[in-house]
């Protein structure tokens, strides 16, 4: 008799969200579980994750999510039932979609995901991207068959059985064209001059954006510069060398060859791409409202030369200034320091930890 179980595709469920730091990895894995025949979901809120991974064309399942607070408040008692929800959802979700494996990039929606994978035995892989474990990874660690992560100083942390793999890099990335991300920015691709990228992160950053604007006549006198300022965040400045955008999605890779030198928030997977991709970088890490990751990540990059740092308590005319300075000084330096990172390999190791998931 002929076996439908032996004829089953292989399903994954992906799962993360509450910035883009917790979907866009999710993407350096697509190609190699599209080569192996696996057939891939996604589950998610209905946040910011939900048009970036339906723009990918992956299937999505929405749940319930409350988030996760390190303080006191009346809201953390609602969101208990937020999750809990969202747990029998997941449950739902995976009777009726029969994953064989989950794999998680943290933020709060993974945790009710990662239990229900659990209840119902289905192996959970949870990758941290931060030097220092997140809240939602912290929860989902006694539930995770296995755990990876990307700085080796993480492994302090975390048991002994946790697999350091690096961060997963878009393949697209390196395929990038500097001349059609210049065209895309409206500049001359013949005009000799450095083209700076300044970036907050997913949710753009007003301290940054704040800041460039009182130096952007100064700064293009000498250089061009692409501004990805955020959902609602623009400067309203207006110049030819200047080009703002609110987010850069399937353009991205040419707007990343085009810069020669990046200012950027640090959170792990933005700062890991800069790196693959050689990018000198000036990291303005996240303090205020954060549990400090983003300053802890900055740091090792700052200790391995691989980027320079200005605190955000830092942040001045006068000190941004000066950074940017310092920065287009060093970059010869940095991209040196840059060139003994070999780490590219990080979604293959993924990759193969998934598979050994399945046997």
């Amino acid at each position: 008799m002929h076996d439908k179980a032996a004829t089953r595709r292989v399903t994954v469920c992906l799962t993360g969200g509450g910035t883009a730091g917790h979907v866009t990895p999710h993407f350096a894995l697509l190609p190699g579980l599209a080569a192996r025949g696996y057939r891939v979901f996604y589950v998610g809120s209905a946040g910011m994750e939900k048009p970036l991974v339906r723009a990918q064309g992956i299937e999505f399942h929405t749940i319930a999510s409350g988030k996760l607070r390190r303080y006191l408040s009346v809201q953390n008692v609602l969101d208990v039932f937020k999750v809990f929800l969202g747990f029998l959802q997941s449950l739902a979700i995976f009777v009726r979609q029969r994953p064989d494996v989950v794999f998680s990039k943290g933020g709060f929606v993974s945790v009710p995901v990662a239990i229900a994978a659990w209840v119902l035995r289905i192996p959970v892989v949870s990758h941290e991207s931060d030097m220092t474990p997140g809240l939602a990874n912290k929860l989902i660690a006694p539930f995770a068959k296995r755990l990876l992560f990307t700085f080796p100083e993480t492994k302090r942390y975390l048991p002994a059985t946790a697999m350091h793999v690096g961060s997963p890099v878009r393949a697209e990335l390196f395929v990038g064209d500097r001349e059609r991300g210049l065209r895309f920015c409206g500049f001359d691709p013949d005009e000799v001059l450095p083209t700076w990228l300044v970036m907050g992160g997913s949710s753009g950053a007003q301290r940054i954006n704040d800041a460039l604007k009182e130096l952007l006549p100064w700064l293009t006198q000498r250089a061009r510069v692409i501004h990805i300022t955020g959902a609602g965040k623009g400067i309203g400045y207006v110049s030819p060398r200047y080009k703002a955008f609110e987010y850069v999605r399937d353009e991205l890779k040419d707007v990343f060859a085009a810069c020669d030198l990046v200012v950027s928030r640090a959170g792990s997977n933005s700062i890991f791409e800069f790196l693959a991709l050689r990018k000198p970088m000036l990291l303005i890490p996240l303090e205020l409202g954060s549990r400090g990751d983003q300053v802890v990540n900055a740091a090792a990059f700052l200790k391995s030369g691989w980027a320079l740092v200005l605190k955000e308590a830092d942040l001045t005319t006068a000190s941004f200034k000066a950074a940017l300075e310092e920065l287009a000084a060093q970059a010869n330096k940095l991209r040196a320091a840059q060139a003994e990172f070999a780490g590219r390999d990080a979604a293959d190791k993924v990759l193969g930890v998934l598979e050994s998931q399945l046997r």
